[in-house]
């Protein structure tokens, strides 16, 4: 057998489509997008939800099965295909790097359904979906506090730790900033215990001209 014969062959002619095939594919496909899309809305953190970025997790799915089923529908299509979408390149900063995961579940999960593994899409989207929701919930809920407290004389810093000791027990200092208008620092709390108390106490102390408390999760605050 000759290369060209090889290529012409049956080997390579791939899978014939149907109506009903695409649409089985596509309304699945479309279905678990939308579950990613709803997964990404309950579970996002960030500072500023992006609707337009959730919607093209959805349509990243959809469009990945398409591909896939033009892909497995003639192999030699393929080869093309390959070489057309090596020129594709995403400008988008990533500001979080949890998008580009639920990016790749998208991809992954358009993969999955374009080839026909419908019980794996569905079974892998339920359980990553439950593992994004569960994980969510738990960086909330153990998120750090960020005490930033203005003051104009470096004498109240013992009264402010004196308190923390009491009130809070765990915390670490950040940063401490001198100005010509005074000083700032900046305080981690992870005890959830008695957070507006302390703020209430720290503001009633003299010298204290400002006091904040925001929650904060290693990259931005909220």
């Amino acid at each position: 057998m000759t290369f060209q014969d090889f290529i012409s062959g049956t080997d390579l002619a791939g899978s014939d489509l149907t109506a009903l095939g695409i649409a089985a594919t596509l309304l699945l496909s479309f279905a678990i997008g939308m579950f990613v899309f709803w997964v990404y809305k309950r579970s996002y953190q960030g500072v500023m939800y992006s609707k337009t970025f959730n919607i093209s997790l959805m349509a990243l799915c959809m469009i990945t099965s398409t591909v896939i089923l033009a892909v497995t529908s003639n192999i030699i299509l393929s080869l093309g295909m390959v070489g057309a979408l090596s020129i594709v390149r995403f400008r988008a900063a990533i500001k979080d790097p949890i998008d580009i995961v639920y990016m790749f579940w998208a991809i992954a999960s358009g993969i999955i359904v374009g080839a026909g593994l419908y019980v794996l899409s569905i079974i892998s989207a339920v359980i990553m979906g439950v593992i994004f929701i569960v994980f969510s919930k738990v960086r909330s809920s153990n998120g750090p506090m960020l005490l930033i407290v203005n003051y104009d004389s470096g004498t109240v810093e013992d009264d402010i730790f004196k308190l923390l000791n009491e009130k809070i027990g765990a915390y670490k200092v950040k940063s401490k900033t001198k100005s010509q208008g005074g000083f700032e620092m900046t305080v981690e709390i992870r005890s959830k215990k008695d957070n507006l108390k302390v703020v209430n106490a720290i503001d009633e102390m003299q010298s204290v001209t400002n006091v904040a408390m925001i929650s904060y999760d290693g990259d931005f605050a909220a």
